[in-house]
């Protein structure tokens, strides 16, 4: 690797490698995590953030560095999570903006653009408060400016000196880690970024390893800061949203808003993205505000004195530190965007794809476009539930973030998935976090929409029986209902004969497969031709659900025909009102596996 220059391709296996510094630490920063509050989440926060950057910089391939830049800007805004993951995502677009469309960068260059970086930072927060992560920021854009070095090597050995350095130090500027007798767990964060950029830049992943001291926080420590925070915490719920849209507010707009209901604000605009964070007693009233610049991708509320009754027990040593009262899982066929997925902290447990020889984790090894390209080539997958061992994985991981687990799955009357978490909980230990498992009877945005409201139910402190009650009681009103462009992928799993495919498919006819209560998939309508495909689904949802539902979330889901999208969602606005959330996704391979290409579907659920 050339150290001289920094390009595209380094930039993004620096990123990369960063990430994985990071999730290594991530049970070790949730430990320290005292400040602002001691929620036991910035390790978990982080993590999730930088991992999203990552996921998407493996898929992207150009070797500009501006390219990289802006793409790991973006990815980090979509997928920010809490104060740490939002200053981040303002410091990634800050290098962004002032890398601007330069194909690489010299190490003489350097030093000015993370100058640029710190002060969109510090431009971006409403009260910069040092000790934290900007602290490390600001040491580092200093250092680069002082220094004269011509390689990137030796440049991030030096400024990793002294960010661990100003690590150090953050107890002096901050006198609440001083009281506890920790570092600042999201600088700390900061730092091993950085130890995984110098390791890979130098090209020896251990280089930068354990050097780095590590600071561990006595159970007394939250107990004085859960104390501390129940004294002085103004506001309940931890609230966040992403919105996408045309013609969006600028920052200093939507901030003087919130400024009236909440603190800990911190708002990022870029594009067609506007990302808020913000603590509040009035989340619905934030989200309306929202809805009102474009569609809301995802939001979230989270109850902080739920998490800190968490944390208060850990404490007393109840139990391990958790993030969580109720951690989720669901499996790949919930057909949930990724950054509601990442916005709630859900695992994911992947089916499996079979082509031929080879088999595929959904949405790891194969993603929904690459599956429809798989399809255009005449591809014939097969689909299999995930074994019980990749259970218990998805499990163990829920059980770090959670006192309580809570699994929403496929249906047990559609797939064996059902039955292989029942499986995986045989092989666990009485003293392991309990793990509560919930038949979605149902699939793609269904499931998807149900394993979202779990979430949801338990940012907000409910225990999990309470959860399962409600989710009990909203799928008796919800369902899903699917029409299918082609007989194909029927005919291929045994679901239609050949003679009725053969019929269909020669006067145009598509079924339209409805899952009912069992949980089982059964034809309900016919249309005819693609052009009245789309008055037929919304003639069965107003059949299914009235106008004038109030409580009410609908899922949107296709396999390749995207073009659906928009006059559906519109016409669904139109009859239920502007303020029903609408989710909507490519469908996963799972999914396209059955369905075929050019079918779309209609998930409601109704929680009146």
């Amino acid at each position: 690797m050339n150290t001289t220059h920094l390009d595209g391709t380094g930039l993004r296996g620096a990123l990369i490698m960063a990430s994985e510094y990071v999730n290594r630490h991530r049970a070790d920063l949730n430990r320290i995590n005292v400040f602002p509050v001691p929620d036991g989440d910035t390790g978990t926060n982080l993590a999730l953030t930088v991992g999203a950057i990552a996921d998407q910089l493996r898929r992207n391939t150009d070797p500009s560095l501006g390219a990289v830049a802006r793409a790991a800007a973006e990815a980090g805004i979509m997928g920010a999570r809490g104060n740490c993951g939002m200053i981040l995502s303002h410091f990634l677009l800050g290098l962004a903006d002032a890398i601007g469309d330069r194909a690489r960068l010299g190490v003489g260059e350097f030093g000015q653009v993370l100058r640029s970086a710190t002060e969109h930072v510090y431009r971006a927060l409403e009260k910069p408060v040092e000790g934290t992560m900007i602290t490390i920021m600001r040491a580092i854009a200093d250092e680069a400016e002082r220094l004269q070095d011509s390689d990137f090597v030796v440049l991030f050995e030096r400024l990793l000196v002294k960010a661990r350095e100003a690590l150090a130090n953050t107890p002096e500027l901050l006198p609440v880690l001083k009281a506890r007798g920790v570092v600042d767990a999201g600088a700390k964060g900061f730092v091993h970024i950085l130890e995984g950029i110098s390791g890979y830049l130098s090209g020896d992943p251990l280089v930068a390893l354990d050097e780095t001291p590590e600071y561990d926080a006595e159970p007394a420590v939250f107990a004085a800061a859960e104390a501390d925070y129940a004294a002085e915490e103004q506001y309940r719920f931890c609230t966040e949203a992403l919105v996408r849209g045309d013609g969006l507010p600028e920052q200093d707009v939507v901030r003087g808003w919130l400024r009236e209901r909440g603190d800990s604000l911190v708002v990022i605009r870029s594009g067609d993205m506007l990302k808020v964070h913000v603590h509040t007693d009035q989340p619905e009233e934030v989200f309306t505000y929202l809805r009102g610049f474009g569609r809301l991708a995802s939001h979230k509320a989270e109850d902080m004195h739920a998490q800190h009754a968490v944390a208060a027990r850990a404490a007393a040593g109840h139990m391990t530190l958790a993030r969580h009262p109720v951690s989720v899982v669901t499996d790949t066929a919930c057909d949930l965007p990724d950054e509601i997925v990442r916005a709630h902290g859900m695992h994911l447990v992947p089916l499996n794809l079979i082509f031929e020889d080879r088999v595929l984790r959904d949405r790891l090894d194969i993603s929904a476009e690459e599956f429809v390209d798989q399809l255009k080539q005449g591809a014939h997958p097969s689909t299999s539930q995930p074994a019980p061992a990749a259970f218990l994985e998805g499990f163990r991981r829920a059980s770090e973030e959670g006192e309580n687990v809570v699994a929403v799955l496929l249906s047990s009357a559609l797939s064996g998935t059902y039955a292989s978490a029942q499986a995986a909980l045989k092989h666990r230990g009485p003293g392991e976090v309990p793990v509560h498992l919930f038949d979605s009877k149902g699939g793609s945005l269904l499931q998807g929409l149900l394993a979202l409201k779990a979430s949801e139910l338990g940012e907000l402190g409910w225990e999990p029986a309470r959860i399962l009650a409600e989710l009990e009681r909203v799928r008796r009103k919800s369902g899903f209902f699917i029409v299918l462009d082609t007989f194909e992928r029927a005919l291929a799993s045994g679901r239609v004969g050949r003679g009725k495919a053969w019929l269909g498919s020669l006067l145009d006819i598509k079924p339209v497969l409805d899952v009912d209560d069992t949980g089982k998939l059964v034809p309900i309508d016919r249309v005819r031709g693609r052009k009245n495909m789309v008055p037929k689904m919304l003639e069965i949802l107003e059949k299914k659900v009235p106008r004038g539902t109030k409580k009410l979330r609908i899922g949107i889901m296709h396999v390749a025909a995207p073009e659906m999208l928009e006059p559906v969602t519109d016409e669904i606005r139109k009859r239920y009102g502007d303020a029903v959330d609408v989710v909507t996704a490519p469908g996963t391979p799972i999914i396209g596996t059955h369905a075929g290409e050019g079918a779309w579907g209609i998930a409601y659920v109704v929680e009146d």
